[in-house]
């Protein structure tokens, strides 16, 4: 029986000794975790598979760049694959453990300096551990007029992993990877790229001109397994003199369409600036109540107790959460400009939050819609418990018509797999990202293969209604990869090859192999 709970693919116990030895040499013992106990963290995962498809072998915890350039050396030499990860808590869509069986967990988390923030100039840059509570704390202590964007469980995540894998805040800057600016890449060979104006030595625009000179690489590292990102610059949004959140409430499941030819003109026309949410009742109801207090049948929720959940807990068939930045003039000016265009859509409440009383869903979304890190979203692991969580997002036109129509093919598939159907739409410019949560209890097979079932059907079924993901869980990544074609497959396996020719970075990540 091996010491390791598991190996890496092709390389045997004595082999993997050695390198576990001259990692230990550049890390001392306290950086090199083996035993299970100790790897727990990075074994939990919320998919419908089992545990062991995406165990780690070991993790190692590099404390500096050159570390990582040490240790990679010693993966070129034994031909072991290392899975990077800044904190490891990438909910809904996977967790610290790695694509594939037996890889090397990096645990970037005790990298976690914040190298600079400039508040005249609204950046930042940051090391991979760093995460947003942290950087809030930072603004904070320093008092900077300065907010950050963050995801919902923004506590706990990071701006690097986080801007990596193109995640959505939900203020003006929400577009995370639309606002980072140079970054600081670790390739496989340990060199050292830097991209946009980084390569200029003594560059003091890297965190203020994205593009530099020649290509544009610094897509290459993003949802990819090309190299190990050490240092990301960002822009932050300037503190606004007023803020105004508000909601606006509609009653009817099948005002969706009204909903977004509504507000689409107000998005595309700067009115609502910011990454509005548009979240249906079902949705705020798993973050409210538990399952089982309501409904402990078997299958789908029926409709009557969706309703009694409702009127119960005052929920609206459809909230949507935006805001106003600015002068208090322009707020003004822009909050008539949204009341009118509902009353003259004919259907929806509009309420600024202070016109309300302190709910969870109000606190929540006031928070992060003015950047202010929260842990609000993991209530959503109450609704039936278990621990397993995926989410589907595929990507939607900001219009009515498409709204309805992925929502009536979601909600028919996961009928078919008698599972809870809950959604909202993240509104981008002329884009959505449709969040679909599948919760399940994972310690429930048959639940587990309904919900790994269905998930692969959604992917399916809209991939060829034209409709990609924008994001996806690691157990689905090869999947995911083959539905977008062998071109693009082909294209990255290239790239790979090119730069990590012995494929030791995350192996299976984003469906990248050499």
């Amino acid at each position: 029986m091996s010491k390791y709970i598991a190996l890496p693919k092709g390389i045997t116990e004595p082999v993997f000794d050695l390198a576990i030895k001259e990692y230990r040499a550049i890390l001392g013992d306290a950086g090199v975790i083996t035993s299970q106990d100790q790897l727990a963290p990075y074994c939990r995962i919320m998919l419908a598979v089992p545990d062991a498809e995406h165990r780690p072998s070991a993790a190692i915890t590099p404390q500096s760049v050159s570390d990582i350039q040490k240790c990679l050396v010693v993966c070129n030499k034994y031909k072991v694959p290392v899975w990077p990860i800044s904190t490891g808590r990438n909910f809904g869509y996977g967790s610290a453990a790695p694509a594939t069986r037996g890889q090397v967990v990096m645990d970037l988390r005790l990298m976690n300096r914040i190298l600079d923030v400039d508040a005249d100039l609204c950046t930042a840059l940051v090391e991979p551990g760093v995460t947003y509570q942290q950087l809030y704390d930072y603004i904070q202590e320093k008092k900077l007029p300065v907010w950050l964007s963050v995801p919902a469980p923004g506590a706990i995540v990071g701006p690097v992993g986080n801007t990596l894998e193109r995640g959505n805040g939900y203020t003006p800057y929400a577009e995370h990877w639309m606002m980072q600016c140079g970054m600081e890449v670790v390739l496989a060979n340990g060199e050292i790229l830097r991209t946009g104006m980084g390569a200029i030595p003594n560059s003091n625009t890297w965190q203020v001109f994205k593009w530099g000179y020649g290509p544009v690489l610094d897509g290459l590292f993003s949802q990819s397994n090309l190299g190990i990102v050490t240092k990301l610059g960002f822009w932050l949004m300037p503190a606004p003199p007023a803020y105004r959140p508000f909601v606006i409430e509609y009653e009817d499941d099948d005002d969706i369409a009204l909903i977004i030819e509504t507000l689409r003109p107000l998005k595309t026309g700067g009115v609502i600036p910011n990454g509005a949410a548009i979240a249906s009742a079902m949705m705020d109801a798993v973050a409210t109540v538990r399952r089982a207090d309501y409904f402990k049948g078997n299958g789908a929720m029926p409709p009557e107790i969706i309703e009694k959940i409702k009127k119960d807990h005052n929920l609206h068939a459809w909230n949507v959460y935006g805001a106003l930045y600015g002068t208090q003039e322009m707020v003004e000016v822009n909050w008539k400009i949204v009341k009118d265009a509902v009353k003259a859509s004919g259907k929806g409440t509009v309420l600024s939050f202070d016109e309300l009383g302190e709910s969870y869903k109000f606190k929540y979304m006031g928070e992060l819609m003015r950047g202010k890190p929260n842990l609000g979203e993991f209530r959503r692991l109450n609704w039936i418990g278990g621990g397993g969580v995926m989410m589907f997002s595929p990507v939607c036109q900001a219009r009515g018509s498409e709204a309805a129509k992925q929502m009536k093919m979601a909600k028919r598939i996961m009928d078919k797999y008698d599972l809870d159907f809950h959604n909202e739409f993240v509104v981008g410019r002329s884009d959505m990202h449709h969040i679909i949560g599948l919760e399940f209890d994972r310690t429930d097979p048959d639940m587990v293969a309904r919900t790994k079932a269905c998930f692969g059907e959604l992917l399916d079924e809209f991939t060829a209604a034209g409709y990609g993901t924008y994001r996806v869980n690691t157990a689905f990544m090869d999947k995911t990869a083959e539905l977008w074609g062998p071109v693009r497959r082909d294209v990255n396996r290239k790239l790979k090859r090119a730069l990590d020719p012995n494929g030791i970075i995350a192996p299976g990540k984003s469906g990248i192999y050499i």
